[in-house]
């Protein structure tokens, strides 16, 4: 009987590992297919990883041409200037911080002004011609030969361009500008004072839901011993910084 029966048995069992062994490989498949994907996207994820990497990571001196030396703003000793304000009849004395950026090699004057915080950005380019302006009008002193016309004298010594920064409160968006600066002088009260013009400005970009604004105008008075302080932090005081950065 056994050899009767030996072929079907045999026939069953390969039927078997036939049924098997398709499954095995069908799962085999699924599992090389399932960590090829997973490899392949491990590999797609680390290629965008490193093309968004190398895009954000700009050398300091392509993102700030005007560098001076890679370190954070500072601060530098406070001035004093001089500001005219709404129902008063005299200059009123103002401190005003002078905080140096290294990165943008400018000089932030930092004050509050009828109730609105601005921070003006003097560039090497406006700060020379601050002190050159300066140096005219200390001439112009000496030889006795100011005159008492403001629309004359206003832009007497040039004009240049800063970067504005102003906001209403310090939780409130930060509003910016150019606004054009002209350098001369004006008399009040019968005496002579350096004068810087800062004219309004139409804000660069409008802060998102508000309307485009322009920035307020607003005259800068210094004595010559006053104006010489700032002169000192615009130049003087930075030579040191400056030869860090060369």
């Amino acid at each position: 009987m056994l050899p009767i029966n030996q072929p079907a048995k045999l026939r069953a069992a390969t039927r078997k590992h036939s049924w098997f062994d398709g499954y095995l490989h069908m799962w085999r498949s699924s599992c090389y297919n399932g960590v090829m994907k997973c490899f392949s996207m491990t590999i797609l994820t680390g290629v965008v990883l490193c093309f968004v990497l190398s895009c954000t990571s700009v050398e300091p001196v392509n993102r700030y041409p005007n560098m001076v030396a890679d370190m954070d703003p500072f601060s530098m000793e406070n001035v004093e200037i001089l500001f005219d304000r709404v129902f008063a009849s005299r200059l009123n004395v103002s401190e005003v911080e002078v905080v140096f950026h290294p990165r943008l090699n400018a000089v932030a004057l930092e004050f509050r002004h009828e109730a609105i915080n601005f921070r003006q950005f003097w560039d090497e380019a406006a700060r020379r011609q601050f002190a050159a302006a300066l140096e005219l009008y200390k001439a112009d002193f000496a030889a006795q030969n100011l005159i008492d016309r403001h629309n004359r004298t206003r832009a007497v010594y040039g004009r240049t361009t800063i970067r504005l920064e102003w906001a209403n409160f310090n939780f409130s968006g930060t509003r910016v500008a150019l606004p054009g600066v002209e350098l001369g002088y004006r008399f009040m009260d019968g005496s002579p004072f350096f004068a810087v013009l800062m004219r309004s400005a139409r804000e660069e970009e409008p802060l998102s839901g508000s309307n485009t604004v322009q920035s307020q105008s607003i005259t800068m008075y210094f004595t010559i011993a006053q104006a010489e302080e700032l002169v000192k932090r615009f130049d003087d005081d930075l030579s040191w910084i400056i030869n860090i950065g060369n």
